[in-house]
């Protein structure tokens, strides 16, 4: 099963050339590290590009100021989920749902704890205001219904579109409790996170 492909539509200009291609990877590495460092009111494009080893001026190429370069790194980190997804549920079998939830979660529990300036944007805007209607939530849930739904053999159709969304907002507000109360995740909440999706889940799935 192939990954569904989604483009960057936060770029000005999006790469041709493997020289290109490995440039904008430097900017966004540099800008998810330096978010760890700094947080997003001190990060600038500037540093950026001076933490990249490029000119001021490539970063620009790509992008118009640093909310775009954070939308565009919030982009490539759904884009690694659903890779890292897809990875997992090549060698799981279609009638085993609850291994395929679980992948999910641990893909994400994974990325939260070990990738470069996920703490502060993981799929979407670093300020929710920049976000409205929690945006980021809806394009994770509508990715994850295609993916889950190609895995079982079909195609997301409404029940399971909205199934996956309600699994997306209350795993968010769980998990978010979860890495407030330990920074590496609260063990016994990701625990009762896992029991909830598993068991809302079966009501679509079973």
């Amino acid at each position: 099963m192939e990954p569904v492909p989604h483009a960057n539509t936060n770029l000005r200009r999006a790469p041709v050339q493997q020289r290109s291609a490995e440039r904008l990877a430097r900017i966004l590495d540099a800008c998810a590290e330096l978010l760890d460092e700094t947080g997003y009111e001190q990060l600038s494009t500037r540093a950026v590009a001076l933490r990249a080893g490029v000119p001021i001026g490539s970063v620009y190429r790509f992008f118009s100021n640093k909310r775009a370069l954070t939308d565009a790194l919030a982009q490539r980190n759904l884009d690694s989920y659903a890779e890292r997804i897809t990875g997992r549920l090549a060698v799981i079998p279609a009638t085993d749902w609850r291994s395929a939830i679980d992948a999910v979660l641990d893909e994400y529990l994974a990325m939260k704890r070990s990738v470069a300036g996920f703490a502060l944007v993981d799929f979407g805007a670093v300020a929710p205001e920049e976000d409205p209607a929690n945006a980021a939530n809806q394009r994770v849930a509508g990715r994850l219904a295609e993916l889950l739904a190609a895995h079982l053999g079909g195609a997301p159709d409404e029940d399971l579109s909205r199934t996956v969304l309600v699994c997306v907002e209350a795993a968010d507000a769980l998990l978010q409790l979860a890495f407030r109360t330990d920074p590496s995740g609260d063990r016994a909440i990701v625990a009762e996170t896992r029991i909830m999706l598993r068991a809302y889940l079966a009501r679509v799935l079973e």
